[in-house]
């Protein structure tokens, strides 16, 4: 079973799919996660809540706090609400300061070929590896992004509406796989909130049913955006993508960092436009299934 080593940068901490696709990956048995970073508003709390759900796996996995801010213009994103459960676990307090990028780029540089990017919030953290250096999307297995809207639905998706000017560089980047999973298909995967709540039993899952609280309080499902794109790094039949060349839009305003698709088959980026919504539910239930009785024991107390 080839396992695939994976770096993801998460905004973890404002919609719940964040915590339920890290979920999804501590518990991928093909997953190697080699560490986390966080970016947006507050990145130390959304590194605090990385580190409950590593806690509850039974990981250690570095995480890192990222950029808080986007590369130009006001800040959108919020600090995470689901930092209100961090007192009911255990979890990390101190993290490595203003380290992100070098941690991502000493990591794809000490494996090159091999290490899938993930990045399934604000593009700013990637960028900045970018630009610090040029060569590392040429040293990527993959580039994986939740984020965009190319077919059918209206844009600007969030993730990119938050940076677009961090979006607009990581587009601009050649990487031997440069794939998108935007809202096209994300929408098209839901559960509600019941129904999912009913999946988490377990160690593992029981923090991410308590930090969707929050979400849940205020809409009736969740949309599985994050957990479609990282799953598609372990079967990318799970949706079909078409090649083709995507550009986003920078003017400020609510219309910032809509995304533009073009179809070319010698295109440099490779977009979702069709999902298969009950072959991604069985594979991720399955996955987050097994790890219902993969540990033994309970909840861990909170430091």
């Amino acid at each position: 079973m080839e396992t695939i080593p994976v770096l993801l940068d998460t905004d973890i901490g404002n919609d719940i799919d964040d915590a339920i696709c890290l979920a999804y990956l501590l518990a991928q048995p093909r997953c190697d996660l080699l560490g986390i970073t966080t970016v947006t508003a507050a990145p130390e709390q959304r590194a605090a809540l990385a580190s409950v759900l590593c806690r509850a796996a039974g990981r250690t996995v570095p995480i890192l706090p990222g950029a808080a801010e986007p590369l130009a213009g006001p800040p959108v994103q919020a600090p995470p609400p689901q930092a209100v459960a961090l007192p009911r676990w255990a979890h990390d307090t101190s993290f490595p300061a203003g380290e992100a990028v070098e941690f991502l780029r000493r990591t794809i540089r000490a494996r090159p070929g091999a290490v899938t990017l993930l990045a399934i919030g604000p593009l700013t953290n990637v960028a900045l590896l970018f630009a610090a250096d040029p060569e590392i999307p040429s040293l990527l297995r993959s580039l994986v992004l939740m984020g965009g809207a190319f077919t059918s639905v209206a844009g600007p998706e969030w993730n990119i509406h938050c940076d677009p000017h961090a979006a607009a560089r990581v587009y601009a980047a050649r990487v031997p796989v440069h794939r998108s999973v935007g809202l096209d298909v994300t929408t098209r995967v839901r559960m509600d909130a019941d129904a999912f709540l009913g999946h988490c039993a377990g160690p593992l899952l029981r923090p991410v049913a308590d930090m969707a609280a929050p979400w849940f309080a205020e809409r009736p499902e969740v949309t599985f955006h994050d957990p479609l794109a990282a799953a598609t790094v372990f079967d990318p039949s799970l949706c079909v993508f078409e090649a083709g060349e995507v550009t986003v839009g920078r003017d400020p305003g609510p219309s910032a960092g809509a995304t533009t698709w073009r179809r070319d088959a010698d295109g440099p980026h490779e977009v979702a436009v069709d999902v298969r919504p009950e072959a991604f539910l069985d594979h991720h239930l399955t996955i987050l299934g097994a790890a219902r009785t993969a540990r033994a024991g309970g909840d861990r107390p909170a430091p």
